[in-house]
């Protein structure tokens, strides 16, 4: 039989992800970038995200973030707009939470923006109380869905 050489297996050969310990420096937009907020993963390696200008984009998340950074839902993201296709775009790179809010203190994102939330409907404030949740009988009873 031979022997073995290598030190570990399949979970060695993936590394460690050392990327989270260290600071990285905030990246800000430029020409032909948008700051965005993911609505939601739609898979395949893509997502639709809220741009800060005002539109709704399908977003393809590029090779270099597809299996090393985890997207989700609510996440602050850099999506690189297309000069051919105005409703997609291709993510660039994804915002950690404290440089999230680092951002919408020196003012790149809008104040209306909610960070730190998995679900993103409209972008009001005014979404505070739901009246969709209750449904009222005719006897006056009140039932919650």
């Amino acid at each position: 039989m031979p022997k073995n050489k290598g030190k570990g297996g399949k979970n060695k050969k993936r590394g460690k992800n050392e990327a989270d310990d260290d600071k990285r420096e905030l990246v800000y937009k430029e020409f032909g970038q948008e700051y965005a907020q993911v609505v939601r993963m739609l898979g395949n390696g893509r997502c639709e995200a809220a741009c800060v200008d005002g539109s709704k984009r399908l977003c393809h998340i590029r090779g270099t973030l597809h299996k090393k950074v985890w997207i989700s839902a609510g996440d602050i993201i850099l999506v690189g707009l297309r000069d051919y296709q105005d409703d997609k775009a291709d993510v660039i790179h994804k915002f950690m939470p404290d440089e999230a809010r680092s951002l919408k203190e020196h003012g790149e994102l809008p104040k209306n923006i909610r960070l730190n939330e998995g679900v993103v409907g409209d972008l009001n404030e005014d979404d505070d109380i739901a009246s969709d949740d209750y449904i009222e009988f005719k006897d006056g009873e009140t039932v919650s869905i």
